[in-house]
């Protein structure tokens, strides 16, 4: 078996701390209070991820692109009727949609923060654009539809964690530690290896920080 470089060192970064990012926000809602403050920050700094993610997936190596693991309804459906299951170094067609679903519902959770209110001290950057209605509205999705749907993917997730290192024997956790993927040599002579030389992760840096700036200027804009 030889070592493939897949997961670059940007996007492993990503992927931890914005699983820190994502315990942070749920356990500063749920004390409340003071600890507001900590949720707003930790909200900022997950839009600000999302945002770099999303970037990352147009310019970033070659797995991290969106066009590379892009699934289409006839592989998705091959992969979960048990066929066509190898060569897929990077995300494969189900771990593909569980990537669109959590960077979609975590976006959506993240933008409808920025309007959200708890009727007492703590309310939004953006709320002062929008009528009491419209906030109420967007706390409730934020609270109830956006935090539900993030609690069921993230416990679908691990779940799929779980059975794939139970069922299957394959480690999805550790490369994504390490960056690397044990694979055949005849596969290893075929599959080509992510860029993650310094120059793709000071690139990286500069793009996260546009991105920290994009989300700055946003929560203090002045009506």
């Amino acid at each position: 078996m030889n070592k493939v470089r897949v997961w670059d060192l940007p996007l492993r970064l990503f992927h931890w701390a914005l699983v820190v990012l994502i315990v942070t926000s749920v356990v500063t809602q749920k004390i409340g209070g003071n600890a507001m403050s900590w949720h707003f920050l930790s909200g900022y700094a997950v839009l600000t991820l999302l945002l770099f993610r999303l970037a990352w997936g147009f310019v970033g190596p070659h797995y991290a692109r969106f066009a590379h693991f892009l699934p289409g309804p006839a592989r998705v459906l091959g992969y979960l009727r048990g066929t066509g299951r190898d060569g897929f170094l990077g995300h494969n067609p189900a771990g593909s949609l569980s990537v669109f679903a959590l960077l979609g519902f975590l976006l959506f959770q993240a933008v409808s923060g920025l309007f959200s209110n708890d009727d007492i001290a703590s309310e939004g950057p953006l709320v002062k654009f929008i009528s009491k209605e419209v906030s109420d509205r967007a706390t409730w999705l934020h609270k109830d539809i956006g935090a539900t749907a993030i609690y069921v993917l993230v416990g679908l997730h691990v779940a799929a964690i779980l059975w794939y290192l139970l069922r299957c024997k394959e480690n999805l956790v550790l490369p994504m530690v390490t960056g690397d993927k044990q694979v055949a040599p005849e596969v290893h002579a075929a599959a080509p290896a992510a860029s993650d030389g310094w120059g793709v992760r000071l690139f990286a840096a500069v793009l996260l920080a546009a991105c920290g700036g994009v989300v700055y200027a946003l929560v203090n804009l002045k009506p």
